[in-house]
């Protein structure tokens, strides 16, 4: 049971709910303090001027609404900018969102009535998901459009995912034995102004990273195992002297993969301790920089990773509406809470790093498929008829296509505001477009990596070097070749490279990283 309230939620905790049916609950101190909130405001609302209960919203807000008239604008809001387009999210971004609300609501500062709180934590753990479509929100006034169908499916409306297919959200909870929620004062208001949905698509978007980041280490590390590369530039000695933390981190992790390995070289015995005769050297004195560099160029991905993290757990764990309801204190502020620049910086610098990963994966693969750049492999490491099969040349255009996609998509979305709103929200942050983009480039980087993993296991059949792998590279290859036998004859492959990635991404989530 994740308790919602009692402490700072973090993205492990997303992943147990997520991925592991953890169910949620509700801290019963937390719970008091949003009803004490509720009432709070209720009393002091009356004969005051306080955005959105008796004002219109935005440009309109210099409007008086009656108090006959106050629900009817929340059910208003609600309904006028359910608005999306675009596919739906997917069960775990829409589920995500759902529980960064939650969390955000219970930090006990938004006015809004307990059952909305209630009604979160039902839904999420009945296990249905709401319709959220990915186009929508600019991330200023939060993710409006976004929340406005979470809000929507909230007071029984729209259409919700259960039972494997859409069906009407009155129908869904009716049959689980849940009832929508009433508005009450402000609960429109509070559902849509926040970040929840960048947040959330966030937060699934570092579960996926963190996968992605360690199969990045372990096929980098196997990579350099089979082409036989020194030592020395994953070594303690030699990367404590540049004095970043992810660098050092990487190069321990590579050594970890490779504790055990017998193809890994020491310097000292091929090009120190022997006198060398030979005027041109047969070996690489050194290896191509997509080997020898990686600690380098993913550790500061490591760092960037380990930031991203701690931004993402601040915000979820933030009040992030408008306006802030103190019952303590006994005042109402307003400001821009929801503004999403936050979210929105943290996840093009994600997005940006895992393009340098996908980069640094997809030269690691040219490099094993290049017959001339290895001397060690047959062309696309073809283990069939040379000429009349193809090896992995067809995955390869695949891999090459993903990686350019990623470096188009990687302009950042922090700087791409336009003004909207009567002008209103003039400066503006597209935080859910930014980690949905995020999310493609994961989604793009874990498809290059399956193709590197599948050339690795080919390099091992052409080399045939199974009893030197070390004893985690070895469990890779013999795990990835009970999924997938040696390619020697041309079929099609996509089905493989789904089955593959399904694996992969589980061997991400099980790494230490």
């Amino acid at each position: 049971m994740i308790n919602v309230g009692s402490r700072r939620l973090t993205v492990t905790d997303f992943e147990k709910v997520l991925y592991h049916g953890e169910q949620v609950g509700l801290e019963e101190g937390a719970q008091q303090n949003v009803s004490a909130n509720y009432t709070f405001l209720q009393a002091y609302a009356q004969h005051k001027v306080i955005y959105g209960i008796n004002t219109g919203l935005g440009p309109m807000a210099q409007y008086k609404i009656s108090e006959d008239d106050q629900r009817q604008l929340q059910y208003n809001l609600i309904r006028s900018h359910s608005a999306g387009a675009g596919q739906p999210f997917a069960e775990e971004l829409a589920r995500a969102t759902m529980l960064a609300r939650l969390n955000s609501l219970m930090q006990a500062t938004s006015g809004i009535h307990p059952s909305v709180v209630e009604l979160l934590r039902d839904v999420l753990n009945s296990g249905v998901s709401p319709y959220i479509p990915e186009r929508g929100g600019v991330g200023a006034s939060g993710d409006l459009v976004q929340l406005a169908h979470l809000a929507l499916n909230l007071i029984g409306e729209g259409e919700m995912y259960a039972d494997q297919a859409w069906r009407p959200t009155r129908v869904v909870l009716g049959s689980r034995g849940i009832t929508p929620i009433s508005i009450h004062l402000r609960e429109g208001l509070a559902l849509m102004n926040g970040t929840s949905a960048m947040t959330g698509v966030g937060m699934v978007n570092l579960v996926q990273a963190r996968q992605v980041l360690s199969l990045s280490i372990i096929l980098s590390a196997m990579t350099n195992e089979l082409m036989k590369s020194f030592d020395d530039h994953f070594s303690l000695e030699l990367n404590h002297v540049k004095h970043h933390p992810g660098q050092a981190h990487i190069a321990e992790r590579m050594r970890h993969v490779l504790s055990d390995s017998k193809l890994i070289r020491k310097r000292p015995e091929h090009l120190y301790h022997r006198k060398i005769e030979e005027a041109v050297f047969t070996d690489k004195v050194q290896e191509y920089y997509s080997l020898r560099c990686v600690p380098q160029i993913l550790g500061p991905i490591y760092d960037t990773f380990l930031e991203v993290q701690r931004v993402l757990e601040d915000e979820v764990n933030s009040a992030n509406d408008n306006p802030v309801v103190d019952h303590h204190r006994e005042m109402v502020y307003h400001g821009g809470n929801f503004h999403g620049d936050y979210v929105s910086l943290a996840m093009d610098k994600l997005k940006i790093v895992t393009t340098k990963l996908t980069m640094l994966a997809e030269r690691q693969l040219n490099y094993l498929l290049n017959d001339k750049l290895n001397q060690k492999l047959p062309p696309f490491i073809n283990l069939g008829t040379l000429g009349l099969n193809f090896g992995l040349q067809g995955m390869q255009f695949m891999a090459t296509s993903s990686t350019a996609e990623n470096q188009t998509l990687s302009f950042p979305m922090y700087l791409h505001s336009i003004s909207n709103n009567n002008d209103n929200q003039d400066i503006v942050s597209m935080g859910c477009n930014a980690a949905l983009m995020t999310r493609r480039v994961l989604d793009n980087s874990a498809d290059v990596l399956v193709v590197q993993a599948l050339a690795l296991a080919q390099a091992v059949d052409y080399l045939q070097c199974q009893p030197r792998l070390s004893s985690f590279t070895l469990k890779l290859y013999t795990e990835l070749r009970a999924l997938v036998p040696a390619i020697l004859e041309d079929k099609p492959r996509y089905e493989d490279i789904r089955t593959v990635r399904r694996y992969l991404l589980g061997l991400g989530a099980s790494f230490n990283l």
